[in-house]
């Protein structure tokens, strides 16, 4: 069956200078780059909005600096980082909002459920995490050839990735679509409901998989295929949005969700599947049963559960950390 035609996706001049503003003003930086600190926000949703209640209030409770040194987990690290007393961490920048709740930047500030919940484990373990930033496709790598102790930006465990890295561990993430609020369809359950219509993605992810993956399954049932683009970072996808050269957004649930409430004129269309997310180490690192066990103390104890509750993101906390668990993808 193929798909309607689409509506005219012209945009009303006043909104989509509102929404090229906001967008332009993330840079070519909002995935990949470094982090400019700017506090950048996209366009918000009006207080009346469908999608909840608008407001772009960002979580400030402190539920990180109460939580103190275990010894015995201590113990267990390396004894090169007992003696220097630090992580090297790679991960991506979140500059603005767009990222939250995973990560953003407010005041030159990274706040977010990702970086609370890293503080936490480097508490728990005493030590300081050194944090650098680079481009989603490079941080395993630079995990495997040891310019970073530890990789962390949302990495599902996939069996590609298992094959070069090792995953402790720390939440669910799903693969959802955001879409224009002037695309017909209103909920997306298969690939097939995307057919004739322009994705969005990053490039090098579980996403890209997936639209890899399915590309064959519209026109097994007789429709037009969907088409791709990739982009590095979230601005563009939300300029094509508002543009209308972009239909759908195809990426993490918890980013997503919090976007259908907080950018202005876009739904969330639903979720397709669902992956256990982790820290990355080198494969064989003694340092993934660590944070492993990190988590779980940080389950048992009740932090994980405030650090949640702080941003919000029912449905995707774990109850127990693993290492390298079955992957799906």
């Amino acid at each position: 069956m193929p798909v309607p035609a689409r509506p005219s996706r012209r945009i009303p001049a006043r909104r989509l200078l509102a929404a090229v503003a906001a967008v332009a003003a993330l840079g070519a930086t909002a995935a990949c780059g470094s982090d400019s600190g700017g506090g950048t926000t996209a366009p918000a949703k009006p207080a009346a909005s469908s999608g909840g209640s608008g407001s772009t209030a960002v979580p400030s409770q402190d539920v990180v600096s109460s939580i103190a040194e275990d010894p015995a987990l201590h113990a267990e690290l390396p004894a090169a980082v007992r003696s220097s007393g630090s992580l090297t961490l790679g991960t991506p920048p979140d500059p603005g909002t767009v990222g939250l709740p995973h990560g953003g930047t407010v005041d030159g500030k990274e706040v977010g459920l990702d970086v609370d919940l890293r503080a936490a484990v480097a508490k728990l373990l005493g030590v300081k995490l050194q944090v650098e930033h680079g481009t989603f496709a490079s941080i395993i790598p630079g995990v495997q050839n040891g310019k970073y102790d530890i990789g962390y930006g949302n990495f599902g465990v996939t069996k590609a990735r298992e094959q070069v890295v090792d995953f402790a561990t720390y939440l669910n993430d799903g693969q959802s679509f955001l879409g224009a609020d002037t695309v017909p369809v209103n909920t997306v359950k298969t690939l097939t409901d995307l057919c004739g219509y322009t994705v969005a993605t990053s490039p090098g992810s579980t996403f890209q998989q997936i639209l890899t993956d399915g590309a064959g399954k519209c026109a097994a049932a007789g429709k037009k295929p969907y088409t791709v683009q990739y982009f590095s970072d979230s601005g563009p996808i939300f300029l094509g949005l508002a543009n209308g050269k972009v239909d759908i957004y195809f990426g993490p649930t918890l980013a997503l969700k919090y976007d259908a409430v907080h950018v202005a004129h876009t739904k969330y269309l639903g979720q397709i599947s669902s992956t256990p997310v982790g820290f990355t180490t080198a494969k064989g690192s003694p340092l993934a049963p660590v944070l492993a066990d990190a988590v779980n103390k940080l389950i048992a104890d009740g932090s994980y559960a405030r650090i949640f509750a702080k941003w919000s993101v029912p449905g995707t906390a774990i109850t127990h950390s693993q290492v390298n668990p079955p992957a799906t993808l």
